[in-house]
């Protein structure tokens, strides 16, 4: 067996196979285009509009490659993704933090409020954990938070530097509302289902970033945005895990599963 960066029983392996991702990854969309200049590099070399569902497969992939696959595979994904970015100059430290760290923040934070149960050591181990994230992705490991309260810091510290550009504004609506052919738009109920998780998605951005959106924070709000992720969550365990898991994911569990 090619072993991969993270085992069976590490942290990342439970939120990243978890159901809650589904929301988690594009509540990272939105939190991630909070910071201007990264938003900015986006919107000036992506085709993020050209091949949106695309976009959003190949980040999926990217995350189930380095979480699931061979240290080989990952390296190898992890090593093109380094060198898009020098290519296209978006390979500045800072940024690439702020691009981690949302989607860290993102994936854990979902995940709880989504029912997952995780003690306070398994989320400073998640943290841990996702430092060989970053460094795969070209970050110095010395600049990247270790802890839950490490997270909170950096969040703390970075705020002055936030706010949604019209480039974010953008790429929040044509996540709501992305571009779909007729026949899937008229003809399946893809539309509103995907506006259903993307309102949910939005709902659970922290107080301070749905601020920078507009967007209001109403009375119970957050119970209700609990109630509805953890509905979510359980409708998703509902689904045969054939239908759920990608094919790296299938490959790492029946690997983990024939070596007990």
């Amino acid at each position: 067996m090619s072993l991969g960066f993270f085992s069976p029983d590490s942290i990342t392996w439970k939120i990243h196979s978890d159901p809650s991702m589904f929301v988690g990854g594009i509540r990272a969309l939105l939190e991630q285009a909070l910071h201007p200049e990264a938003m900015a590099g986006v919107a000036a070399h992506s085709n993020f509009r050209e091949d949106s569902w695309g976009r959003l497969e190949r980040t999926g992939d990217y995350v189930a490659t380095l979480t699931f696959a061979s240290k080989e595979k990952a390296e190898k994904l992890a090593a093109r993704v380094r060198g898009v970015h020098t290519k296209l100059k978006l390979d500045d430290q800072r940024l690439l933090l702020w691009v981690h760290m949302a989607m860290v923040d993102a994936f854990l934070d979902t995940a709880l409020r989504a029912g997952l149960v995780l003690s306070d050591r398994e989320q400073d181990r998640y943290l841990e954990e996702m430092v060989i994230f970053a460094r795969l992705v070209g970050i110095d490991e010395a600049r990247v938070p270790r802890s839950v309260a490490e997270l909170r810091d950096y969040f703390r510290d970075i705020q002055s530097e936030l706010y949604a550009s019209d480039d974010a504004k953008r790429a929040a609506l044509f996540i709501a509302l992305p571009p779909l052919p007729p026949l899937l738009r008229f003809g399946t109920p893809i539309a509103p289902l995907w506006g259903s998780v993307t309102s949910i998605a939005g709902s659970s951005l922290p107080k301070w970033a749905k601020s920078l959106y507009g967007w209001p924070t109403l009375p119970g709000q957050e119970g209700a945005t609990n109630m509805a992720l953890k509905a979510l969550r359980s409708a998703l365990l509902l689904v045969p895990e054939s239908l759920r898991q990608t094919p790296e994911m299938k490959f790492a569990f029946a690997q983990a599963v024939s070596e007990k």
